[in-house]
């Protein structure tokens, strides 16, 4: 959980601490291809055994022992048991838009919640997935931020979300006929930089050619952050070529400290600076979201004073209508006011888009399904 300290220069210091519990199973996707090889051989197997298992859970996307013709019969269901373990159970799932929206909602191992999307396109398939089962960032118009932060995912149960999208679609459950996931955009339940070693090395899994990893490319991957400045200048260090996308909400701090309490702690002007500082070193446009929230942040005023901010900056402004929860006093903006927004941030050249709004009524927003269970 989020815990302060004061450093020496007298700064309130966030401390993102997720509670101590138990591990998930080890999954073939936590580790490297040469961990595999090492985990296999720890087993009694030939380390190329790995590459086959790999194989069927990242290219053929099973995990069923008996369809693995190719391993010996005698260590199939034990290399199956001790590296493809199961890792989420679907407990109900909703679909819209003609069945090409779907969200699921999974149980961990330990009886946590968490959520994913799917979303198809005619140009791409997009899958929304979860890094932390809650959130500890306690912003107030978020359903998962105000359940507070259960503990962090492993990096194949973030993988899984994927490969379990991707089963679907290659077995043309999904309407539009077999596919594949193009993208996958970590926006759905928890901080992705707040557990930024499991969500890298998803990203890797993601990211890295079959039989290593799902082959997906790396600029069809987006990891979004409030705005943690330190681990976005350690992102920018990795070397991989994903979208950075920005929860920003407000462009002045006086709004933006109550809207996403962690500007308490990196005020707009750090986080923006780190945002250019990753723009720079990875030549990648950021993308800056803001949820639009009636009567709180949608004022002109606060559009120029966004379009001054991010103006002739390698940036794209993605407008989010906010999906209210139930019960909750924050709701999207009226339609007019939505429209001036744009037209104050194109008047300064900003590149802006509204979010398309799938899922409201899937309960579409992080969390919603979750609180409801």
């Amino acid at each position: 959980m989020p815990s302060e300290a004061t450093n020496t220069a007298g700064r309130p210091t966030l401390t993102l601490v997720a509670p101590r519990r138990a591990k998930p199973a080890r999954h073939l996707a936590d580790l490297t291809m040469e961990e595999r090889r090492a985990a296999v051989a720890e087993l009694g197997e030939k380390p190329f055994r790995a590459d086959q298992l790999s194989r069927h859970y990242f290219e053929r996307l099973s995990v069923d022992a008996a369809s693995m013709t190719d391993l010996p019969a005698a260590s199939r269901e034990r290399l199956a048991a001790e590296l493809l373990p199961p890792l989420l159970t679907p407990v109900r799932e909703v679909a819209c838009d003609g069945g090409t929206t779907r969200k699921t909602l999974w149980r961990l191992f330990d009886g946590a919640l968490v959520e994913s999307v799917l979303m198809r396109y005619p140009d791409r398939t997009t899958v929304c997935v979860s890094s932390q089962a809650g959130c500890g960032m306690n912003c107030p118009f978020c359903a998962t931020g105000q359940a507070g932060l259960t503990r962090n995912m492993s990096t194949a149960e973030i993988v899984e979300q994927v490969v379990a999208a991707a089963r679907a679609l290659a077995a043309g459950e999904v309407p539009g006929g077999p596919g594949r996931v193009s993208n996958v955009v970590f926006m759905g339940m928890g901080e992705p930089l707040a557990n930024y070693k499991a969500v890298i090395g998803a990203v890797r899994r993601l990211t890295d050619p079959t039989p290593r990893g799902l082959g997906i490319s790396a600029r069809g991957i987006t990891v979004s952050t409030v705005g943690l400045v330190p681990a976005i200048g350690r992102l920018a260090e990795e070397g991989l070529p994903i979208t950075l996308a920005v929860s920003l909400h407000a462009p002045d701090d006086e709004l933006r400290d109550t809207l996403v309490p962690v500007n308490t702690r990196w005020k707009v002007a750090e986080v923006l600076d780190a945002a250019w500082a990753y723009a720079a070193k990875t030549k990648r446009r950021v993308s800056i979201e803001y949820a639009l929230i009636r009567d709180v942040n949608d004022q002109e005023w606060r559009a120029d004073l966004l379009g001054r901010l991010v103006r002739n900056r390698l940036v794209h402004v993605n407008l989010i209508p906010l999906n209210p929860t139930p019960g909750s006093k924050w709701t999207a903006s009226r339609p007019r006011d939505e429209r001036a927004f744009v037209r104050r941030l194109e008047a300064h050249g900003v590149p802006v888009t509204v979010r398309d709004t799938r899922g409201r009524e899937i309960d579409g927003a992080c969390g919603q399904l979750a609180a409801a269970e």
